[in-house]
C-alpha cells in the first residue's frame, strides 16, 4: 500500500548515517559558539545534520593538477599525519565542471561541534537584514529561459535526450559590502537541519549557501547518499503546503525525475559495494523554501580503503543536477545557460585523511566577490515540463537566499 503522507514526511537529512559521532552531551552554545565566530577573510565554515566545523587559517592547499581530486587530497593528507594527531582534515569545494580549478586547503585549525539542530541557542532570533537597496538582475530572464526549457523539451520529445538541469542566475548589487557572517546566521537559522556552508572559492570570492542534498557520506566501511530530485514550493497556507506536498508524492513527472536520479547514484557506487540498500520508495523532505522527493540510499564498502571524495567523484555530476545522458545534458548546458556555473551544482564538503567526510550538492548558494552576489537555481527538465512550470520553481528556489539577504524579485 501507499505510504500515508505523515509516513513519508522527514525533516531535511535526518539520514541514519553517524560518521564522527559527537559523544558529548549537548552544550547549549557550542554549536551556534562556532557560527557566531566564522570570519570570511580566515575561516571555512560547513554545518551539517551531524556536526559543525570551523577551519581557520590554511596549512595546505590542494594543487590543481591533471590527477584526480581524491588522489591528490589523499597525497596531501596523508604527508600531513602525524602519529598520535588528529588525522589532518580537507575543507572546500569542487566546481561543476570537472577540469575548473579546485577550492580545498588543510585548514590550521579545526574546531568541532555537535550539529546545529542540536543546539537550543539556534532557536534564537536573529536581526533581519539592515535596509539595503540591492539591484537585481536575471541571467537569463523568465522568457529567455522558458524558451531555453521549451526547446529541450522538444529535443527530448524528439528521442535526442532524456533529461536535463537547466539553471538561472540572479546577479545582485549593492552600494555596500554583503554582511556575509549575518547572511550566514540567517541560512542556518532558517534550515538548521540541513548543510549550511561558507568558504573562499576563489580569489576574492565566498562561496556560500544552504544545500538540502547530501551527496555522500562515508564512515569507515558504510556509506550513504541521499539524492534529491522533484521539487515542489512550500506554502505559508497550512492546507496548501499539505496539498503541494500530495501533489509532488503523485506527481509522475516527478516521480520518473527521481527514479532517474536514483538508479543512476545505485548504478555508480554499486561497484564500491558487497551490498546496497535502496528504498523501493521516495520520501518527502522539507525545508524552509521547499518541498522535495528523497531517497536515502545506505552500502557496506568492498574496500573501506575507498575515501568520501573517491565515492563523492564517482557520482559526480548526478542527473540531478546535470542531466542524462551526462554528456549530451552537458552540451545542452553550455548551449543553452548564457553563465558558467564556477562552485554551483559541484560539491562542498569536508574529508579527514582516513578517508571519512561529507560531500554536499552545491545548491542553494551564492558567490560574493565585492558588492555584488550572483545566486543561482536549477530545474529539471524531462519531457513533460513545461516552461512555466520550471521558471517558476527556479523563482521558489531562490526564496532561500533572497530571505537571507533581504532581497526579492
Amino acid at each position: 500500500m501507499p505510504l500515508s503522507l505523515h509516513e513519508t514526511v522527514r525533516e531535511t537529512h535526518e539520514t541514519p548515517h553517524e560518521a564522527q559521532p559527537v559523544s558529548a552531551p549537548v552544550v547549549p552554545g557550542a554549536a551556534t559558539r562556532l557560527l557566531e565566530a566564522y570570519s570570511p577573510a580566515t575561516d571555512r565554515f560547513l554545518a551539517t545534520p551531524h556536526r559543525t566545523l570551523l577551519g581557520s587559517g590554511t596549512a595546505a592547499r590542494i594543487p590543481d593538477d591533471s590527477r584526480p581530486p581524491a588522489e591528490r587530497v589523499r597525497e596531501v593528507l596523508g604527508a600531513l599525519r602525524r602519529p598520535g594527531a588528529p588525522a589532518p582534515v580537507v575543507v572546500g569545494a569542487l566546481p561543476f565542471a570537472s577540469e575548473a580549478p579546485t577550492a580545498l586547503a588543510v585548514p590550521q585549525t579545526v574546531r568541532w561541534a555537535p550539529p546545529l539542530r542540536e543546539d537550543p541557542l539556534i532557536a534564537l532570533p536573529v536581526p533581519d537584514e539592515a535596509e539595503r537597496d540591492w539591484r537585481v538582475r536575471e541571467v537569463p530572464g523568465p522568457e529567455h529561459y522558458g524558451e531555453a526549457v521549451a526547446a529541450a523539451v522538444g529535443r527530448m520529445r524528439a528521442g535526442e535526450f532524456d533529461k536535463v538541469v537547466l539553471a538561472r542566475t540572479l546577479e545582485l548589487t549593492s552600494a555596500r559590502d554583503p554582511d556575509l557572517p549575518a547572511m550566514l546566521r540567517r541560512l542556518a537559522r532558517r534550515d538548521p537541519a540541513g548543510y549550511t556552508f561558507a568558504l573562499p572559492s576563489g580569489p576574492g570570492r565566498t562561496l556560500i549557501g544552504a544545500s538540502p542534498e547530501l551527496l555522500v557520506a562515508k564512515d569507515g566501511g558504510r556509506l550513504t547518499a541521499n539524492p534529491l530530485a522533484g521539487s515542489a514550493p512550500r506554502s505559508a497556507d497550512l492546507a496548501e503546503d499539505v496539498r503541494h506536498a500530495v501533489a509532488l508524492l503523485e506527481s509522475e513527472k516527478d516521480l520518473h525525475e527521481h527514479a532517474v536520479v536514483v538508479a543512476a547514484v545505485q548504478e555508480a557506487l554499486a561497484p564500491f559495494c558487497v551490498s546496497l540498500r535502496v528504498p523501493e520508495r521516495p520520501t518527502l523532505v522539507r525545508t524552509a523554501a521547499m518541498w522535495h522527493l528523497s531517497t536515502t540510499v545506505t552500502g557496506e564498502l568492498a574496500d573501506p580503503g575507498a575515501t568520501a571524495l573517491d565515492l563523492a567523484s564517482a557520482l559526480h555530476p548526478t542527473p540531478a543536477v546535470c542531466g542524462t545522458p551526462t554528456e549530451v545534458a552537458r552540451s545542452v548546458i553550455a548551449e543553452s545557460e548564457p553563465f558558467d556555473r564556477g562552485a554551483y551544482t559541484g560539491m562542498v564538503g569536508w574529508q579527514d585523511a582516513d578517508g571519512d567526510g561529507e560531500w554536499v550538492v552545491t545548491i542553494r548558494c551564492a558567490e560574493a566577490e565585492g558588492r555584488s552576489l550572483r545566486l543561482f537555481a536549477g530545474a529539471g527538465v524531462v519531457a513533460a515540463s513545461t516552461p512555466e512550470a520550471e521558471t517558476a520553481e527556479t523563482a521558489a528556489k531562490f526564496r532561500t537566499f533572497l530571505h537571507a539577504v533581504g532581497a526579492s524579485l
